[in-house]
C-alpha cells in the first residue's frame, strides 16, 4: 500500500495563508495521514521531486509578487533548467488567497499551478481562489474545495483497514508539550532584549537591538493623527540599506494586557517552561528561547491583540466546560456560522484577547500547552525607511502613523507596533527596539541623469524623504515630489527640510493641501495641473515615476490622471495612453508601493 504522506507547504504575508495550511495538516491528521506543513522558503526544494502529494497554499501580496517566505522557491522553480519531468510523479493541489480588488488577483496561485503543471505535476482538481473581498472572505471558497479535495485524496489514499477519520468532536493532541520547571531553576536571561555582538547580518531570527535615540511628534498636538519621526541608532549592527528598503520591526505586547491575559487563563507570568514537540517531525518555535518565562511568551510571542481567526474559537471550543459557550464556540467555527463570525470579529476588530474575556469558563479551562495552537505568533512589521544612510550614517528613521481607530466596541482600536514604538521614550533611559532591514519593492535609477517623479501623500513619503536625501547627497538635482496632506499647518511632515531644498534648487515641489480650501484638492489634481513639466520630464528625459501610500482610491486617481497627462500633453488616445503606462510599469519606470 502506498505511503499516507502528505507535504503542505505555504507562502504567507498576515499569517491567512499559514492558518489555512495548519487547518489542513490538521485534517489531514483526523484522516491518518502523515503530514508536514512548512513554509516554502524552509522547504529543501532539492526534495520536491521526491514527493507524492504536496498541497501548496500561497497568498498573492502588493502587485502580484509571491509573500516574503516563499521568495527563493519561487525563483527556484522557474529556473529554466528544470526538466519538464522534474514533478512527474507529484500529485498536487495548489488554494490561493487573494483580494479581487487587486488587478493582479491570485496572481501567484495561478502562476505556481501553471508551473507545477509544466514540470510534470498530476494536479487533483483546478486552482482555488480565495478572495478576502467575498462577504465570508476566503472560507467561501476554502470550505467545498477542500472537501473535494479530501474525497479526491481519499480515493487514491484509503483510509488503512480498521481506521476511521478521526471525529471532529475528537480533541487533536497539541504540537507541543509544556514542562514546568522547579521554581528555584536557574535565572533566565531575557536575552531578546539585551543588545548582543551580532553574529552575521540581523535577520528576523536574529534581529539587532538598536536603540531609540529621538520618537518626535511631526503633527500639530490639535491633528487628529498623531504621526512620529523616529530614530534608530544601528551602529556595530553591520546594516546597510538603501532608498526604497524597507525596516522590519518585532512588536511586542502592551504590560497591562500580558497582566490580564495571565490572569485571565491563571498563569504564573514568572514561571519557567521548556517546550518538547509532540512529534519528532516538529521543530520547536525559532524565536523562543528555552527555558522560557510566560511571561517572555505571552510580551514577545503570542499575538494576543489581533483578530482572532475561525480555527482560534474551533480550538478553543474543545476546552468549554459551559454549554451556552461550547454552542457559542462551534457556531462561530461552523462554515455556516461564518457572517456571525465576522460580525462578532472582523467587523468590530475585536482582539483575541477581548475575545477570551467573552468566553470566561472556557479561557480559565485553556490547557498552557494549547497556547502555542491557539495563538498565532506576533509578526514583525514593515516599515519604510525614511532616511539615507549617505545623510544619517549608522542610522535608520521612520515615518510612523499611529494607528488608532473607533469601531462600535466602546475601547479604540490601537496598532500593536505603533502604539508600542509611540509609548517609548528614549528620554527616560536605554530603550531597545529589535529590527532587521529587507530589500525594498522599489529601485531607484543608477544613471545620475535620470529625473525621478515621486507621487507620496501622507506617510507615503517615507521612501522618498530617504530617496530625495540619497540624491541630493550624490549631487542629483532631478527631484520631482507631490506631496498631499490635509493642512498645511497641521500635517505637512518634514516642511522646513523640502522648503530647504527647494530654495537651493534641489528640489522641485508640488503640495495638495485637501482641506485649505473649499473644493479638495489631491495629488492627483497638481499633476493634471502641471502636465507640461510631467510630460516633458517623462518623454525626453527618461523620467522614472514612483508612488507610494494607502491602497484605497489615490492609486488608481494617480495612475488616471497620467494618463490624462499623456492624452492631452501626448496626444495619445486612450488606449495608446494606457499601453504607454503599462510599458512604463514593465520596464520600471513606474514602481508603486501601497498598502492598505
Amino acid at each position: 500500500m502506498a505511503e499516507r504522506t502528505l507535504l503542505v507547504l505555504f507562502g504567507s504575508q498576515t499569517g491567512t495563508a499559514q492558518d489555512t495550511a495548519e487547518r489542513i495538516g490538521r485534517e489531514a491528521k483526523r484522516r491518518h495521514f502523515q503530514c508536514r506543513v512548512e513554509a516554502l522558503d524552509s522547504y529543501d526544494v532539492a526534495n520536491l521531486i521526491n514527493e507524492l502529494l504536496v498541497v501548496f497554499v500561497c497568498a498573492t501580496t502588493g502587485q502580484g509578487d509571491p509573500p516574503d517566505n516563499m521568495k527563493m522557491f519561487w525563483r527556484f522553480l522557474f529556473r529554466k533548467n528544470l526538466p519538464p519531468s522534474s514533478l512527474c510523479q507529484m500529485d498536487y493541489a495548489v488554494l490561493g488567497l487573494g483580494d479581487s480588488s487587486y488587478p493582479k488577483f491570485n496572481f501567484v496561485a495561478k502562476k505556481l499551478h501553471k508551473r507545477v503543471l509544466q514540470l510534470g505535476g498530476s494536479p487533483l482538481l483546478p486552482v482555488a481562489l480565495g478572495d478576502d473581498q467575498h462577504d465570508l472572505g476566503p472560507d467561501a471558497v476554502v470550505d467545498p474545495w477542500l472537501l473535494d479535495l479530501w474525497d479526491k485524496i481519499l480515493t487514491l489514499y484509503p483510509l488503512p483497514p480498521g481506521l476511521e477519520i478521526i471525529s471532529p468532536d475528537v480533541r487533536l493532541p497539541p504540537k507541543y508539550t509544556l514542562h514546568y520547571l522547579a521554581e528555584d531553576s536557574s535565572c533566565f536571561d531575557d536575552g531578546l532584549l539585551q543588545p548582543t555582538a551580532p553574529r552575521a547580518v540581523p535577520s528576523e531570527l536574529h534581529p539587532f537591538a538598536a536603540r531609540m535615540v529621538a520618537n518626535q511628534r511631526v503633527t500639530a498636538e490639535s491633528h487628529f493623527q498623531d504621526v512620529r519621526l523616529i530614530e534608530f541608532d544601528v551602529t556595530g549592527s553591520g546594516i546597510t540599506f538603501s532608498a526604497g528598503d524597507v525596516v522590519m520591526i518585532q512588536p511586542q505586547n502592551s504590560p497591562e494586557d500580558v497582566q490580564q491575559f495571565c490572569q485571565l487563563l491563571h498563569l504564573d507570568p514568572d514561571r519557567h517552561f521548556v517546550l518538547k514537540p509532540s512529534e519528532p517531525s516538529t521543530a520547536l518555535p525559532d524565536l523562543l528561547p528555552q527555558p522560557c518565562t510566560i511571561r517572555h511568551l505571552v510580551t514577545h510571542y503570542l499575538d494576543i491583540s489581533c483578530v482572532p481567526r475561525r480555527s482560534f474559537f474551533e480550538l478553543l471550543s474543545y476546552f468549554s466546560t459551559n454549554e451556552l459557550e461550547r454552542e457559542k464556540l462551534q457556531e462561530f467555527s461552523s462554515a455556516q456560522g461564518q457572517e456571525e463570525l465576522y460580525s462578532y470579529c472582523n467587523r468590530p476588530r475585536r482582539t483575541t484577547l477581548e475575545a477570551l474575556w467573552d468566553f470566561p469558563h472556557t479561557t480559565c479551562a485553556i490547557p498552557p500547552e494549547y497556547l502555542l495552537d491557539l495563538i498565532p505568533r506576533i509578526r514583525p512589521r514593515a516599515f519604510s525607511i525614511a532616511s539615507s544612510m549617505l545623510a544619517h550614517p549608522n542610522r535608520i528613521q521612520i515615518l510612523m502613523a499611529v494607528v488608532q481607530y473607533k469601531t462600535r466596541l466602546s475601547k479604540p482600536r490601537r496598532g500593536l507596533c505603533s502604539t508600542w514604538l509611540a509609548s517609548l521614550n528614549p528620554q527616560h533611559g536605554d530603550v531597545r527596539v529589535p529590527l532587521w532591514v529587507k530589500k525594498g519593492g522599489m529601485k531607484f535609477p543608477v544613471d545620475p541623469d535620470t529625473p525621478v517623479i515621486m507621487i507620496g501623500p501622507g506617510t507615503g513619503v517615507a521612501p522618498f524623504r530617504a530617496a530625495i536625501q540619497e540624491r541630493v547627497a550624490q549631487g542629483r538635482r532631478g527631484n520631482c515630489l507631490f506631496f498631499g496632506c490635509r493642512q498645511k499647518s497641521k500635517d505637512f511632515y518634514c516642511q522646513l527640510e523640502w522648503e530647504e531644498l527647494v530654495t537651493k534648487g534641489f528640489l522641485t515641489l508640488f503640495t495638495a493641501f485637501s482641506r485649505d480650501q473649499e473644493e479638495k484638492v489631491y495629488v492627483q489634481h497638481r499633476i493634471r495641473e502641471n502636465r507640461k513639466l510631467v510630460w516633458q520630464l517623462l518623454s525626453s528625459r527618461n523620467a522614472h515615476v514612483y508612488l507610494a501610500g494607502n491602497a484605497k482610491q489615490m492609486p488608481a486617481a494617480v495612475a488616471e490622471a497620467l494618463q490624462s497627462v499623456l492624452q492631452s500633453e501626448g496626444g495619445l488616445s486612450t488606449s495608446e495612453a494606457e499601453e504607454y503606462f503599462t510599458a512604463l510599469e514593465r520596464s520600471q519606470r513606474f514602481q508603486s508601493e501601497t498598502w492598505s
